[in-house]
Parts: structure tokens; C-alpha cells; sequence
């Protein structure tokens, strides 16, 4: 049995995991992330990866998955929007503190290989492409059965994909990116704009946040669509509608075998889906007509990071 470590880097939590070839998750660990300190973040990603290589010392290598853009080698942190790092090169220090072969890969890739792997798209033999969506959008992308990284390393970043010409301002310094329409984010501004403006549509909503829109966080509006508020329910509709708009597009690029929705925000269910789905098949006009790629809620949830992590490691090596 060969097992291999993972480790998910985020803004709040460093996660590992010792997992063997089927992605199972023998062990794991967690730290907080000391977001603001470069070096004790990488120190911490240390002490996970360490932790676990002494309770299984049979473990062959070390992967990471970092909330961050990658170089093309796989070795260098370039930047990272949350956790303040610069030109990071984390994957020797990494392999040089655990005593192990490290990788190091962006979390929305490692994510996606776990779905290809052990999640909705194992069945799948060539191709995927997966949009995560929690407080902002990533995405991976499978071709030929193998992570596309790009010619750079940094393909997939899905959530900057235009959506809405002179849009919204987005983080990435453009305008009208997915990521401001169909993201935690997203759902979170559309459910305040229309408790403003239509509270009485809005009395469930606004009575988990206290009576004030400002007040009102994913998960009120997620409690509250169950309940049947109208204005939480098409806040979600919105964003599926984005969604649903950017999973035509992506099937009409690359024709994929499936598509796949994965991030926090797809616990809510058909809540999200039963939108995107409407507006994918809506969006397809005739090529609806030919075979294409079913849209789907992503399977191993919080491990995702972990598992997908730690497999990159066995195939790389």
C-alpha cells in the first residue's frame, strides 16, 4: 500500500492528511494559518507534513495545495491573494524540512484531481472541468487524463473569465469577472441588495440577521431559501444563472466528459444546481442537440484538498 501525504493550505486552516492509492484518508491533522506571516505559514505546512510522516513513516512524498498562483516548475508560490506570499519558494523548503519529495499545486487543481480520481468524475478517462465555488471562484481542468496546467502553470483560473462587460470591479484588476456574479461573495451582495429593496420578500432573511441587510451571511441565506424566502432563493437563482452561463461556455471550449461544481457553496444543493443546470441547457441552443457534458455537484467535499494533494504526489512520483 502506498500512501502519500497531503496538505491544504488556506487563508484560515492548513489541513493534512495521509491518504493511500484508493483516497482514503487514514490520518489526519489541522493547524490556524498565520495568515500574515509568510515564513511561520510555511513553517506551519512544516509541522503538518512532519506530524504526519512520524505516525506513518512509510509515506513516500508530501503534496501541497495552496490558495495561491503556481510557476510553472511547480516550486515557486508566485502570489497569494490571502496569505501574503511573494515569489514563496515552498516546495524545497518543504521537502528539505519533511525529509520527503514534495509537490506543490493550486488548490483548485488539487481539487479537481480529486474529483477526476476518486470523486463524481472517476469514471471519467480523459476529461473534466471543474469550477469551485466558494468565497471567490477557481477552477481545474483535465485533458487526456492529466492536470492542464498551462503553458505557465496558472491555466484554470475560471473566476476571471469575463461575464458582464464594465461590470462589477473584481480583485484581479478587470471588470465583470465570473467571480463577481457567481461566487460566496456574489450571493452574499445579491441576497443584501434585494432584502434593501424588497423586505417584505425578504422577513426570513432578515430576521436570522438581526433586521440588517448588511448583517446577512452565506449561511442565512442558505437556512433562509430552504424556508422559502423569496429573496434568498433568487439570490441563489442569480448566481446559478452565472454559473450556468459559464458551464455552456466551458463545454462548448473544451467538450469535456463532465462538469463539475465543487466549494463550499454547493452544500446547498439543488438550491445551486437546479439553476445552473436550467440556464446550462438554455444557453446550449443547438448544440443541445448533440452529446454534452452533464453538469454536477462535486462528491468528496471537505477532503477534496487533502486527497487530490496527496494523489499528485503518488502520480508524480
Amino acid at each position: 500500500m502506498t500512501l502519500t501525504i497531503g496538505v491544504d493550505v488556506g487563508g484560515t486552516k492548513v489541513a493534512g492528511g495521509v491518504v493511500d492509492e484508493h483516497g482514503t484518508v487514514l490520518a489526519s491533522n489541522r493547524r490556524d494559518t498565520p495568515a500574515e506571516d509568510p515564513a511561520g505559514t510555511r513553517d506551519t505546512i512544516v509541522e503538518v507534513a512532519a506530524e504526519l510522516a512520524a505516525q506513518y513513516p512509510q509515506a513516500t512524498a508530501v503534496g501541497i495545495g495552496a490558495a495561491a498562483w503556481i510557476d510553472a516548475a511547480g516550486s515557486t508560490v508566485l502570489f497569494a491573494p490571502n496569505l501574503a506570499w511573494r515569489d514563496e519558494p515552498l516546495r524545497d523548503y518543504v521537502s528539505k524540512a519533511v525529509g520527503l519529495p514534495t509537490v506543490l499545486e493550486n488548490d483548485a487543481n488539487v481539487a479537481a484531481w480529486a474529483e477526476f480520481r476518486f470523486g463524481v468524475a472517476r469514471k471519467a478517462d480523459d476529461s473534466m472541468v471543474m469550477i469551485t465555488v466558494g468565497t471567490g471562484i477557481g477552477g481545474g481542468i483535465v485533458i487526456g487524463g492529466r492536470l492542464w496546467r498551462g503553458a505557465n502553470g496558472m491555466a484554470a483560473e475560471l473566476g476571471h473569465i469575463q461575464s458582464v462587460p464594465d461590470g462589477h470591479p473584481c480583485g484581479c484588476g478587470r471588470l465583470g469577472c465570473l467571480e463577481q456574479y457567481a461566487s460566496g461573495n456574489a450571493l452574499v451582495r445579491f441576497a443584501r441588495a434585494g432584502a434593501r429593496q424588497e423586505p417584505e420578500r425578504a422577513a426570513q432573511l432578515l430576521e436570522l440577521a438581526g433586521g440588517d441587510p448588511l448583517a446577512i451571511s452565506g449561511r442565512q441565506i442558505t437556512e433562509a431559501a430552504y424556508g422559502g424566502d423569496g429573496v434568498a432563493r433568487d439570490a441563489f437563482a442569480q448566481i446559478g444563472y452565472w454559473l450556468g452561463v459559464a458551464m455552456a461556455d466551458l463545454a462548448q471550449s473544451f467538450d469535456p466528459q463532465i462538469l463539475v461544481i465543487g466549494g463550499g457553496v454547493v452544500d446547498a444543493g439543488e438550491l445551486l444546481m437546479e439553476p445552473t443546470r436550467t440556464t446550462y441547457r438554455d444557453q446550449l441552443k443547438q448544440r443541445g442537440r448533440f452529446p454534452v457534458a452533464d453538469v454536477v455537484a462535486a462528491e468528496t467535499g471537505n477532503t477534496a484538498g487533502v486527497v487530490g494533494a496527496a494523489d499528485l504526489a503518488r502520480a508524480h512520483l
